[in-house]
């Protein structure tokens, strides 16, 4: 046994490994060689996430107290500037490493910064030190400009590499605060760049969230693809919470009026701002239910300990007042039965915010789950006792939802619940009831708020919704690691529940239709793109077998008087003009996206099947092997990793383009 040590398994000698092969990352040389580590990778969703970086420090100088107003900046080139008139970062010299400046320890060093003591902070989403270091590090340039007592100091970046010193710019009277201004690396993100849609949506949100913070934004026209994104706006919410919630829920109807307000943590001395949390609540009568949550300005996509605390702040409220008015019904209602029909965003503000993973997308604090409980718990209990008669429909819209829940449990036909029980279906699907797949249909839908809309229009029995998150990953570019990896897709497939690639079995597909159902736009047109993508490559069988539609939401409705119709396009809105009465107004109202119809207009128009229009997707036979093989090219050649192919064929069509939208 002790000869198989004497030598290597491959004959090879030791000096073949040796301390030459050991390497050692110096600065930020690992964030541009693992990018995925600290964003998340190289996608669309990460780009923004460097947007997001520089915004929250903005943010953090807001919600300390020491700005009022942040200017976001998208130019063309993708280069993105961000600007606050905060305190500005220190530029003394640096007293742990004293030939650099601290902003260029900021800039250049990982988990360096000013919010790990909470001296200079006592809130903060910025809370890993790395923020600042990473943009820096997948910028091919970046400008740092700091106007603090009345002096305006600059220093250029590449690649994380500083190009100059910390220069002194001159006097400056009447500016304060960091300004930073970046392009993102093309070596690290290809072509992708900055949206203005989901940029500007990303300020909307940090301004509801923190009342005293006005965010100006400004956007070259030229980049601008979507009606709702202005050029420039300056947004500021007094209501909060309170006034993101109505926005979202606008044309809805609720069980009881909204319930918002703020409070203090127990554990937060004095009301100061080291703890504190906001809500804003709705059940509505139609629909689905929705939660958004966030820490310190940061969304929490995936909840975490705060959520848990709000859920168990409303089931014990409820219950409790279930118990106060002799109801023992109430005793069976469950977190989930609460939430099913409510919308509802928090927003907790606390000292050392413990995030999983450095995207953050979940809070994992202890403590936060038992602050947040204590601060809505009795505040809850308030709500209910001022208007008793409002509880109690409150009250009996919630067990009307344990029950429904109950005897869909105890059904014994359970051909579909078998099928439940072998899968593990994802959290945001909405499924249908029907048992029959054939007659049953899926529809994907961008985001939750175009999801909540659906949600509300579907008709339960039959049609179940699963909204997707942006974009999703382009499989004819992506590897294979990337394609499993990725969240998104792996619900859809659960969803499905039909296997893919050589695991496809089509009698395991749980709905006769899969509806592709995006906005009436550019960005519309290419969620359906990557979705049709991923279909044919992953799944061409269930495309071949029929199974594949895109919706036909319209852009425009016409209304003069009483009567209203819809336009598909700006042809179809001309060709029915000339359906009113001539020399009368007609107001066009143009949907901005899905999220924005009413879920009554959405079903009329997109959504039930006596109505609607839908077109079916169909892919050539194999044994059309020209034209298999012409399909197959023309997926490579748009959707591929060869961007010289996408440039030959604009420049082979540009021609035929008569009205372009831009």
């Amino acid at each position: 046994m002790n000869d198989l040590f004497k030598s290597g398994a491959d004959g090879k000698p030791d000096t073949a490994y040796g301390a030459e092969h050991i390497e050692v990352l110096e600065g930020l040389e690992p964030v541009r060689r693992r990018p995925g580590m600290y964003i998340g990778g190289t996608d669309e969703t990460a780009l923004h996430h460097l947007a997001s970086e520089i915004i929250d420090n903005a943010m953090d100088e807001a919600v300390a107290g020491h700005a009022s107003l942040i200017e976001v900046t998208l130019a063309p080139d993708n280069w993105l500037t961000v600007r606050d008139n905060g305190r500005g970062i220190p530029t003394d010299k640096h007293p742990k490493f004293p030939a650099l400046s601290a902003l260029e320890v900021i800039f250049t060093t990982l988990h360096s910064g000013g919010k790990f003591s909470g001296k200079a902070y006592e809130t903060s989403g910025g809370l890993h030190g790395v923020g600042s270091s990473v943009v820096n590090a997948l910028s091919a340039a970046l400008e740092v400009e700091v106007a603090r007592d009345r002096v305006l100091w600059r220093q250029n970046y590449a690649r994380g590499v500083p190009q100059t010193a910390l220069l002194n710019a001159g006097s400056v009277q009447n500016r304060r605060g960091t300004q930073v201004r970046f392009q993102p690396d093309p070596e690290i993100f290809g072509e992708l760049s900055f949206q203005a849609a989901r940029l500007f949506r990303l300020c909307r949100s940090k301004a509801y969230l923190f009342r005293g913070v006005r965010i100006r934004w400004v956007c070259d026209p030229a980049l601008i693809r979507s009606p709702e994104v202005p050029a420039e706006a300056e947004l500021h919410f007094p209501g909060g919470l309170r006034d993101s919630l109505e926005d979202d829920l606008a044309g809805s109807t609720t069980v009881v009026p909204l319930w918002a307000g703020d409070a203090t943590l127990p554990n937060a001395a004095n009301g100061d701002r080291s703890g504190r949390v906001e809500w804003a609540i709705a059940w509505l009568e139609e629909g689905e239910g929705s939660l958004a949550s966030y820490c310190n300005t940061v969304p929490t996509p995936q909840g975490g300990t705060h959520e848990a605390g709000f859920r168990a702040a409303l089931l014990k409220g409820l219950r409790g007042w279930g118990e106060q008015r002799g109801n023992k019904r109430a005793a069976a209602v469950t977190a989930e039965d609460l939430l099913a029909g409510m919308a509802a965003k928090l927003s907790l503000f606390i000292r050392e915010p413990q995030f999983q993973g450095q995207t953050k997308e979940k809070l994992t604090n202890p403590e936060a789950q038992r602050l947040t409980e204590a601060a809505l718990r009795d505040r809850f209990d308030h709500f209910l006792a001022a208007s008793p008669s409002q509880a109690d429909a409150l009250l009996a819209f919630v067990i009307e939802r344990a029950e429904e829940r109950l005897r869909r449990k105890e059904l014994k036909d359970a051909p579909r619940k078998s099928a439940t029980r072998r899968l593990r279906l994802p959290g945001k699907l909405a499924d249908c009831t029907l048992e029959d797949a054939a007659r049953t249909e899926l529809f994907l839908v961008e985001g939750d708020s175009a999801g909540g809309s659906a949600k509300q229009a579907r008709d339960r029995a039959t049609q179940a919704v699963l909204p997707l998150r942006g974009k999703i990953l382009n499989v004819a570019s992506a590897t294979t690691e990337k394609l499993r990896q990725n969240q998104e897709l792996k619900d859809l497939i659960e969803a499905l529940g039909c296997g893919v690639g050589d695991r496809f079995e089509r009698s395991r597909l749980r709905y006769g239709r899969v509806i592709i159902m995006t906005d009436a736009d550019v960005d519309g047109a290419h969620i359906a793109s990557l979705l049709m993508t991923f279909f044919y490559r992953e799944l061409p069988q269930l495309v071949q077998a029929g199974h594949l539609y895109l919706a036909q939401p319209p852009l425009y409705r016409l209304t003069q008087g009483a009567k209203s119709v819809y336009a598909m396009d700006d042809a179809d809105r001309e060709a029915k003009m000339l359906l009113f009465k001539q020399g009368s107004k007609v107001e066009v109202s143009r949907f901005k996206g899905l999220g924005e119809m009413p879920p009554a207009a959405l079903k009329e128009t997109t959504m039930d099947p006596k109505r609607r229009t839908l077109l079916k997707v169909v892919v050539p036979e194999m044994s059309d092997t020209l034209a298999f093989a012409a399909t197959a090219d023309r997926v490579e050649s748009l959707m591929g990793r060869k961007p010289e192919l996408r440039f030959q064929f604009i420049q082979e069509n540009a021609q035929l383009v008569e009205d372009l939208d831009v």
